[in-house]
């Protein structure tokens, strides 16, 4: 785990400061990041067993997946990304919550992670317009996902299944008046 700042990225999300993500994100090495599928996956962080480095009942912090780690194979003392690694590059502020600043990085040895937010993983989407059926709509890269239907003037209602298999249903979520480049809150979690 290192501290970086990581605040756009790979899964696409763009300004998560307007999306209500702020500092509490993360970009995943290659063995977590599961070629974008892991994007939104939300983690518990905790530093344990090492008075040097980590702060003392410092807790725990809850991060979301938001980018990618990428591998750095030129560089053989800076390898935290690389497979088989299992990294989190966490932005400052949430790096320095568990660890002393000059810690740099934590060893993985040293750190305690779980998924909190059960299956995370979006493996389909499906849209429907006040004016159409359910589409299927396909993955373009990270979490982003598009359809060529053309759907302005339209309430939109989406369908996520994730990777265990279950299916969520998300009815009326933008207006018929949306535009491109909005973003509108589904009210569920998952």
């Amino acid at each position: 785990m290192k501290g970086g700042e990581t605040m756009q990225g790979a899964c696409g999300y763009g300004d998560l400061f307007k999306q209500g993500y702020g500092l509490e994100t993360a970009a995943l090495s290659t063995a977590l990041f599961n070629n974008g599928l892991t994007c939104g996956a939300c983690f518990e962080i905790m530093c344990v067993n090492d008075p040097q480095w980590c702060i003392p009942n410092a807790g725990t912090i809850k991060i979301t997946a938001t980018n990618f780690c990428p591998p750095n194979y030129s560089k053989p003392h800076d390898n935290w990304c690389n497979p088989p690694q299992k990294h989190f590059d966490l932005s400052m502020p949430m790096f320095m919550k568990l660890a002393a600043y000059r810690a740099g990085i934590i060893s993985e040895s040293l750190v305690f992670q779980a998924s909190v937010g059960g299956v995370g993983d979006v493996s389909g989407a499906k849209i429907k317009g006040s004016k159409t059926a359910w589409l299927p709509m396909t993955k373009s890269w990270g979490q982003n996902w598009v359809t060529g239907t053309n759907l302005l003037g339209q309430t939109l209602s989406f369908q996520v299944t994730l990777s265990d298999g279950k299916m969520l249903q998300f009815d009326n979520v933008a207006p018929a008046n949306w535009q491109f480049k909005q973003a509108f809150d589904g009210k569920t979690n998952f």
